[in-house]
């Protein structure tokens, strides 16, 4: 740098400390002279040179609190629906298996959103990360758009011929997913906003936007369900637009959030998507909708085999998904954490300190778990007996969950490998895993028990819980010893 740029930055300088920004910015030499901004560069340090647990619960707590508030919000859908039809229970997870397939896209483009964009953080490629927003977001759309319309036009198809759903609720599901196509779209959008945050280390605003689009709807809920006073009896068709409406908040709240607190980050729709972006988006993120697009058809093929059971493992089914989602908030909400801290590691050439992470949060998902099961393992039947009055019911969901809940630890090892692909950009092995646990130990090794050994129910629960069992074993060795500490970007690196 000579005498005259040195002169024309303390200039800039000067000029920026009179004007009224919403924080400080500081000028950042590497990134092509442009100026850093203060409040990303906070987030930045935390995660760079923070206590690796205590950061991990600063950023994980939110979203977990987020997800205990999504949680309360499908237990209470799962009673009103109860109260509406003791059946209707069943209808949101017939559904569940086709929004994982239809939603794999949007997993794929976020994986890749937040290993790139936190990598540039990381190194302080500030600029960059704002063009990847841009980017990331105008294919969001493009993809959601394209994959809610083919859901619309493919849906009766899919549970009546694929899926096989029982007969009794036929007609709820068609209703149920002629609203959630909508919803499909609108998830497009506000994962894409919720994954640009959490690239720059920000986890705490997006999951209070959610929280409060959720309370909207689990206030909403029980008026449209039931029809309460001047509302119409909906019945699932009203669970379903609370689900929509809460999205539509969700994009609302995230958007303002970017542009009042980020400015500089300008995200809007681009043309500007090259090969080489599109090259790179790819590796990162095929073998994530490899996997997500597996795991779509793989938790589909589940579903039959369970629809082929009838109606009382259909509604067990159900209703243990609905609590087992209790103690998978823990594994989701802090799931993110360790994701958005190997990035920036490793984007601020960290490597071993990005292993590290990867190891202490193993070790802390898996204590934190373990001590949800076990407070919740004593309670299942009491818990079921809230959803349910049909003995037969009640006792098949009891089984379902004596058998699950206590393999839930080593499946949280499974997702932690997977945060630690999303955060490396590394994600080939957790894919090949997730495939392996559920091709072969869930569907080949559950129908095998279930039909020709005619084990029933059970020999589908029992499947389900090795798969995780085996899942969580194989990938804390690739967390301990896989080479995946390689940054996938390439920037000046500025710790």
């Amino acid at each position: 740098m000579n005498i005259h740029q040195a002169s024309a930055i303390q200039r800039v300088e000067r000029l920026l400390s009179k004007a009224q920004f919403p924080f400080e910015f500081m000028v950042d030499k590497t990134d092509g002279g442009l100026l850093e901004p203060h409040e990303i560069s906070k987030y930045r340090d935390k995660i760079v040179n923070g206590p690796i647990i205590r950061t991990i619960l600063w950023l994980g707590a939110p979203p977990l609190i987020n997800q205990l508030v999504v949680v309360a919000y499908n237990l209470a859908d799962t009673y009103w629906l109860s109260i509406y039809s003791e059946v209707a229970v069943a209808v949101p997870r017939q559904m569940w298996p086709v929004l994982v397939l239809f939603h794999a896209f949007i997993n794929a483009l976020t994986a890749a959103c937040l290993s790139i964009i936190s990598q540039y953080v990381g190194s302080k490629a500030y600029s960059k990360a704002s063009l990847e927003a841009s980017r990331f977001f105008s294919a969001s759309i493009l993809l959601g758009a394209a994959a809610s319309t083919v859901l619309l036009a493919f849906r009766e198809v899919i549970f009546g011929l694929v899926m096989s759903t029982p007969h009794e609720i036929f007609d709820l599901v068609m209703a149920y997913s002629g609203v959630i196509v909508f919803d499909t779209f609108f998830n497009y959008v506000a994962l894409t906003y919720t994954t640009l945050l959490q690239s720059f280390g920000d986890t705490k605003r997006p999951a209070l936007v959610n929280m409060v689009a959720v309370g909207v709807n689990i206030i909403l809920d029980p008026f449209l369900v039931l029809g309460i006073g001047p509302f119409p009896r909906l019945g699932v068709v009203g669970a379903a637009f609370t689900d929509v409406l809460g999205k539509f908040l969700s994009i609302i709240g995230q958007a303002y959030i970017l542009r009042r607190n980020y400015p500089e980050l300008k995200v809007t729709f681009t043309r500007n998507i090259n090969f080489e972006w599109a090259r790179l988006v790819m590796r990162i993120g095929l073998p994530i909708l490899a996997l997500g697009l597996t795991n779509g058809f793989a938790f589909i093929i589940q579903l039959r085999l369970v629809n082929m059971l009838g109606i009382i493992a259909a509604a067990a089914f159900s209703i243990g998904f609905v609590i087992m989602d209790t103690v998978d908030a823990a594994l989701w909400g802090l799931g993110g954490a360790p994701a958005i801290m190997i990035g920036q590691n490793l984007g601020a050439g960290k490597n071993k300190r990005a292993r590290e992470i990867a190891l202490k949060a193993t070790a802390l998902i898996f204590a934190i778990v373990t001590l949800v099961v076990f407070a919740t393992y004593p309670f299942n039947r009491d818990i079921a007996d809230i959803f349910a009055n049909d003995p037969e019911i009640l006792n098949e969901a009891e089984l379902f969950l004596d058998i699950l809940l206590p393999t839930l630890p080593f499946f949280g090892i499974f997702i932690n490998a997977v945060s630690a692909g999303r955060g490396s950009g590394h994600t080939m092995f957790p894919t090949a895993l997730g495939m392996v646990r559920l091709w072969i130990l869930r569907l080949a090794l559950g129908y095998l028990m279930a039909f020709p050994l005619q084990i029933g129910s059970l020999g589908i629960w029992l499947a389900i819980a090795l798969s995780n069992i085996a899942g969580g074993a194989v990938a804390l060795i690739w967390i301990r010893y896989g080479k995946w500490t390689k940054p996938i970007v390439k920037e000046n690196i500025r710790k």
